[in-house]
């Protein structure tokens, strides 16, 4: 067999190998205590999954394997999804690769043994991954030699952000995109490097754009890369232009890379993917500017973690070593290619053109970071590619001490210097792998009780039963459920903004789906009056947004619009028709339409799910539940959780909570409370202490702090989710220590 054969496989199998291991090793969830364990995996001892929105995959995939396609029906000749946005759910608007990829290994596995789909969910990933490391190397070695290729092979599938986000249970399109990524480019790149030889020059145009194809099957931001190839390419040919040199070949296969990217996703995805592609960046610039029609409303998005922008110490986390090498490696590089001979000695696969788009492809990757964390993962396929290039510099300028007069010991062993190369590699990746290797941290995003009660409602409750709960844990109800949400993962759907207006599938076009449904969502936890609090629930789950979409296209004014409906949904359907029509002067036909919505004859069947993890984002439903659309704003109130830490005299918790048990004193940040209640697996001991007090303490079983401004002391959230208590029209059906399931 050929020698460079053998040693590619043996880098092949190197990378996967190295990739593959340090995944399997964090399912034995190491930063949780043993006896704890049990709790967060699933009958079959795995983990349950750590991103939730790995269950929405899990459901489309079923679907898939059941019926053929992603969605739950077909209405129309249209796929819809009926368990999300409900009601009335919506187009369904996924890219389908991890869904196909899925089934078709499932498929092919239960050949030969019988293994359950949701575990090759929780596997894929780990297998994925490193395939972005082996082809990271092949990439990498058209530029540099193979030392550098190696270092980049292995600092991709150890990078800590991409480790982290494609360890087994992270069943998400994150695992495709640096595989991806680095397929369209470096067939790009080869195009541009075969671009006077017309065959070579096409063929490698079009698998750049069957690659870019294949990107958009994997993931709804493969626009970006599109975008930036299309950019460098049109500048490239302005430039060659002025130069007076030829730009015939590169404008066709500039022209042909567009038509069969185009056209493949068109006839794929349809046409309505074309109009997302050109107008999505438009409708981006739109809500960016703030003068969107979702601008009236609280942002929802600003409470996801990962579409906040990063720290400087945030992404050195999330880089490590690759951040400072791969920038460094650019500026060596381009001093380098300052001078001709040391670019023909140590960087002679490597021009002028595809360094310009290594550094705007970094610099496209740094922008992307004012869309928050979640976009960290743009910066890494650059980086790793130019810290590869900078171990081989490295390398290649070992090389020339073999030749040198001067040092005659590395002329007489020149096996010395494959020994320097290969510690050089070891000093560039190590890091990575140790840190991904020993941080891993992460706990399941559920435990054994969400499951339960998500099983409890899926076998004792109707098939058209609406759940009502927090978008964090949405995926997960409606998968292992199988029961429609109001709001999941997805939100408000922002990703079909840019088309709804060509969409008839839309009727509400951008007012629905919005992020106006989670603001009634956290209204209903944050207010005190249940009638209220009901009324909403039961608007939202019989006729979704119709109610105050209709309110608004009639009063034009979203602020007098949700005054109108806080005080006609705590209401019955006869009061509320007289302050319809004689407080706010609607017609009776404008009445009749806006309570068909509000105050529906036949409501649907719902069910309320609340868990402890609520506690930690409580702050999130007093922001957007009690929003000032005036002034567009919201009151800073007090919201705080800590742990409790019980000492023999005394205890404190990590948000400032202090009780000195022989004085019975408590307070919070050296200031006496409101009130204090201690809650102790559902007994109740409150004592109120200072009158002028503007916060209350919340003691729950003897582990969490909670500090709530005193205005939400008897909120529905306070109820439901802090308490646990069944004083309010909301009825326990399902009751465990974590979760519970509330019925009317």
């Amino acid at each position: 067999m050929d020698k460079k054969l053998i040693v590619n496989i043996a880098i092949v199998l190197l990378i996967f190998s190295i990739g593959f291991s340090m995944r399997v090793g964090t399912i034995t969830l190491n930063s949780i205590p043993e006896y704890q364990k049990p709790f967060y995996q699933d009958q079959s001892d795995l983990p349950y999954m750590y991103e939730l929105d790995s269950y929405y995959n899990y459901r489309l995939a079923e679907n898939y394997l059941d019926h053929g396609y992603l969605g739950d029906t077909i209405i129309k000749g249209v796929e819809w999804d009926l368990h999300s946005y409900y009601p009335p759910g919506v187009p369904l608007d996924y890219p389908p690769l991890i869904v196909y990829l899925t089934v078709f290994i499932y498929k092919f596995i239960n050949l030969f043994a019988d293994l359950p789909l949701f575990v090759i969910c929780f596997w894929l990933s780990a297998f994925i991954a490193p395939l972005a490391g082996i082809m990271a190397y092949f990439f990498v070695s058209r530029l540099t030699n193979k030392y550098g290729a190696v270092a980049a092979g292995i600092l991709s599938v150890t990078i800590p952000y991409y480790f982290t986000r494609t360890v087994p249970g992270w069943f998400d399109t994150d695992m495709f995109n640096l595989l991806f990524p680095f397929l369209v480019v470096s067939f790009f790149f080869m195009a541009l490097n075969n671009i006077n030889k017309p065959q070579k020059a096409i063929l490698f145009s079009c698998l750049s754009a069957v690659s870019t194809f294949l990107f958009a099957l994997a993931w709804n931001g493969w626009q970006y890369l599109f975008y930036l190839m299309v950019i460098f390419w049109v500048v490239l040919i302005l430039w060659t232009k002025l130069k007076g040199g030829i730009v015939k070949n590169h404008l066709y296969n500039l022209v042909l890379f567009l038509a069969v990217t185009l056209i493949l996703v068109g006839v794929s995805t349809g046409l309505i993917n074309i109009f997302k592609l050109l107008y999505g960046p438009i409708q981006l610039i739109t809500l960016s500017s703030g003068n969107g029609s979702w601008a009236d409303w609280p942002n929802l998005y600003i409470s996801v973690s990962e579409l906040t922008k990063p720290s400087i110490e945030v992404i050195i986390s999330a880089l490590g070593l690759s951040l400072f090498a791969g920038l460094f490696g650019l500026l060596w590089t381009f001093r380098i290619l300052l001078n001709d001979e040391l670019s023909q000695k140590l960087l002679n696969r490597i021009n002028w053109i595809s360094f310009s788009f290594l550094v705007l492809w970094t610099l496209t990757g740094f922008g992307a970071l004012n869309g928050g964390e979640r976009f960290i993962i743009l910066l890494i396929p650059p980086l790793v590619v130019s810290t590869g290039v900078m171990v081989g510099i490295c390398i290649e300028y070992l090389g020339l001490l073999k030749n040198s007069e001067k040092i005659v010991f590395f002329k007489k062993n020149p096996g010395i210097l494959n020994v320097f190369a290969i510690l050089i590699v070891i000093l560039a990746t190590f890091p990575g792998i140790w840190v991904s290797g020993t941080s891993f941290m992460l706990t399941p995003g559920i435990n054994d009780d969400i499951w339960d009660a998500s099983v409890w409602i899926n076998n004792n409750t109707a098939d058209n039963t609406v759940i009502v709960g927090d978008w964090n844990n949405g995926h997960l109800y409606a998968a292992i459920a199988d029961r429609p949400v109001l709001e999941d993962g997805r939100m408000g759907y922002i990703e079909t903004l840019s088309v709804r207006s060509f969409d008839d599938l839309f009727p509400y076009k951008d007012k629905s789906p919005s992020i106006s449904r989670d603001y009634w969502i956290n209204k209903a936890f944050s207010t005190d009056n249940e009638s209220l609090s009901v009324g909403i629930m039961r608007m939202l789950s019989t006729s979704g947004d119709q109610g105050y979409v209709t309110l608004v296209m009639y009063v034009q004014n979203t602020s007098k619009s949700v005054d109108i409906m806080d005080n006609i949904l705590g209401q019955d359907e006869a009061n509320a028709r007289n302050l319809l029509l004689n407080n706010y002067n609607l017609t009776s036909n404008q009445t009749d339409k806006v309570l068909k919505y509000t105050h529906p004859e036949n409501p649907s069947p719902m069910v309320v799910v609340t868990n402890d993890k609520m506690i930690g984002t409580g702050h999130w439903v007093f922001k957007f539940g009690e929003w000032n659309f005036n002034e567009k704003s919201s009151k800073n109130y007090t919201y705080s959780v800590g742990t409790v830490k019980i000492a023999s005299d005394y205890f404190n918790s990590t948000n400032d909570v202090f009780m000195d048990f022989k004085t019975q004193t408590l307070t919070w940040e050296g200031e006496t409370p409101y009130f204090v209640e201690f809650i102790d697996n559902g007994t109740i001991l409150k004592h109120y202490m200072d009158p002028n007090s503007d916060f209350a303490v919340f003691i729950i079983n003897h582990e969490k702090a909670v500090v709530i401004d005193k205005k939400f002391e008897n909120s529905i959230f306070t109820k439901l989710v802090i308490e646990k208590s069944n004083s309010t029209v909301f009825k326990p059906l399902f009751y465990s220590d974590k979760a519970v399931v509330w019925g009317i």
